[in-house]
């Protein structure tokens, strides 16, 4: 008698009437059944995919920055350099689906660019949470999202509570470095402004790593986060410019000259103005 070969494909489980499939447990149906093209143009078919799967990252860094957030809050330091660390991955893998969706010519978009109306990424809930989350606090981006009262509540909740970088200094201060409380309690529905005694803690930490080593290393993956972010909205942006030039976007803004003022938005300031005064 021969023996079975134990790395056969025929050795792999067979029969799933009483367990779950990969197909059940993901539920690729229903995944693909989201799948809907409004038009026959051939392109849109990736238009639909790539935006697709950018949520289902967006909704994982959303996951991610939360679980970090609350461990910072806590005056964990250790754990959320893993979380953050898989934010990043999570943002390089967005940054590269705009390589795909870049083999998308301007002839092939117009063939379907006016079949979803207004819809546009400008209206992703998961994106506008990752924005408020990493410190970009602009009440009025929330009003596309008022005909969703659930969603707009979270998105609401989180413009009035910490950032991620509210959360690191406020973890600073529980170090004993100096953080003004105007800076503490500050509004949090406004975006971080630059603080000359913030600017300057930040300066004894990067001074005298050994002794400050896990708010440094801290800092420094929060640079990442910010690095990939910044970098994600600029291939978004030139994304946009070479497939509908300076036309205006679906969703009502400017399209290209919108996303060019958006590289400007500064998270995290003084992680920033902290090398040139070092």
């Amino acid at each position: 008698m021969t023996r079975p070969d134990a790395d056969s494909a025929a050795q792999a489980h067979m029969d799933f009437t009483r367990s779950l499939s990969y197909g059940d447990y993901l539920h690729l149906d229903t995944l693909k059944a989201a799948h809907r093209p409004v038009t026959a143009a051939h392109d849109e078919h990736l238009f639909i995919a790539v935006h697709h799967v950018s949520e289902v990252w967006l909704e994982l860094i959303v996951r991610e920055l939360t679980l970090a957030m609350d461990q910072l809050g806590a005056g964990i330091t250790d754990a959320p350099l893993k979380g953050l660390t898989r934010v990043v991955r999570a943002q390089e893998q967005l940054t590269q689906a705009w390589e795909v969706l870049k083999t998308m010519t301007p002839a092939d978009y117009l063939q379907f660019r006016s079949a979803f109306g207004q819809a546009s990424g400008f209206q992703s809930a998961a994106y506008r949470m990752v924005d408020i989350l990493l410190g970009n606090r602009t009440p009025v981006l929330l009003q596309p999202f008022a005909h969703q009262p659930e969603v707009h509540a979270r998105l609401d909740a989180a413009l009035h509570a910490p950032s991620v970088y509210d959360q690191t200094l406020r973890l600073l201060a529980a170090r004993g470095l100096t953080v003004p409380p105007e800076v503490l309690g500050r509004d949090l529905s406004t975006p971080a402004a630059s603080h000359p005694a913030v600017l300057e803690a930040w300066l004894t930490v990067y001074r005298d790593p050994t002794t400050y080593w896990d708010v440094y290393e801290l800092a420094e993956k929060l640079l990442d986060v910010e690095d990939n972010f910044r970098r994600w909205r600029f291939n978004h942006f030139t994304t946009v410019q070479r497939t509908i030039g300076m036309k205006g976007g679906s969703g009502g803004t400017s399209g290209a000259g919108y996303l060019q003022r958006a590289l400007g938005v500064v998270l995290f300031p003084e992680l920033w103005e902290v090398r040139t005064s070092l």
